[in-house]
C-alpha cells in the first residue's frame, strides 16, 4: 500500500453496511451478543457512526428484521407474485424465520413495539378475504397466523440453541441429534398446528356466509 492510499480515509458506511454487519454478528452471536459495539467491530467504525444511520439498537433490530421477513431472491419474487395462500405464506415465514439465528425472536421483538412491517401478514389478509371471512375476521385470522409461526418458531429455535450448548440433553424433542436422526421429521408438529388453524379459518368463513 503507497503512502496517498494508506492516507486515504475509510469509506463511509452505507446503512445497509450496517444491516450486514449485523446479520453477521447475530448469526455468530446470537441476540444475546448482537450489541452496537461489536457491529462497529465488524465494521472497523466507532459506535458513534452507527447512530448516523440508527437512532438506536431497536431501530437497527427493525431494519434486521425486515432484511430477514423480506424476499431477496428471484424465486421468492415469483412465490410472491402468486394468489396469497394461508398454509403457503405461513410455512414461508417460518422458513425464512428458521433461515436466521434467532430469527423468531428479533422480529418478534420488533412487531411488539410496532417497527415492522411484517409483508406475510398482508398476504395473510389477503388470503383470508380470497377465503370468505369479512375484513375485521380476516385481520384476526392474519394476527393469528403469524403469533402462531413466530411464537412456534421462537421455541424451536430456543430448544435447537438449549441442545447446542448443553443446556438440554438429546430427549429434547427438537434437538440437533432428533433432527439429524433417520426417518424424523420435525416439522410434523407445525404443520399440523397449522392446518387446524387454516381449517378453522374455513370453517368461520362457511359459516359467515
Amino acid at each position: 500500500m503507497n503512502a496517498a492510499s494508506a492516507d486515504q480515509p475509510a469509506p463511509r458506511r452505507s446503512k445497509p453496511d450496517v444491516v450486514d454487519a449485523a446479520m453477521s454478528v447475530l448469526a455468530e452471536n446470537g441476540i444475546a451478543g448482537l450489541s452496537m459495539r461489536r457491529i462497529a467491530d465488524e465494521l472497523d467504525v466507532q459506535v458513534s457512526a452507527l447512530y448516523w444511520h440508527f437512532p438506536n439498537k431497536q431501530a437497527l433490530l427493525a431494519a434486521v428484521s425486515a432484511r430477514m421477513v423480506t424476499g431477496e431472491s428471484d424465486a421468492e419474487s415469483d412465490a410472491e407474485s402468486d394468489a396469497p395462500d394461508l398454509t403457503a405464506t405461513a410455512t414461508a415465514l417460518r422458513d425464512r424465520l428458521l433461515a436466521h439465528r434467532d430469527g423468531a425472536e428479533v422480529v418478534s421483538s420488533s412487531l411488539a413495539l410496532g417497527l415492522l412491517d411484517l409483508p406475510a401478514r398482508q398476504r395473510l389478509v389477503e388470503a383470508a378475504l380470497a377465503a370468505g371471512l369479512t375484513d375485521a375476521a380476516a385481520e384476526v385470522a392474519a394476527d393469528t397466523l403469524v403469533h402462531y409461526v413466530i411464537g412456534f418458531t421462537f421455541h424451536e429455535q430456543q430448544r435447537v440453541h438449549a441442545a447446542v450448548i448443553g443446556a438440554a440433553d438429546a430427549s429434547v424433542d427438537l434437538s440437533p441429534a432428533r433432527l439429524a436422526s433417520p426417518g424424523a421429521n420435525p416439522d410434523d408438529d407445525f404443520t399440523a398446528g397449522l392446518a387446524l388453524i387454516v381449517s378453522g379459518i374455513r370453517s368461520a368463513a362457511v359459516a359467515g356466509r
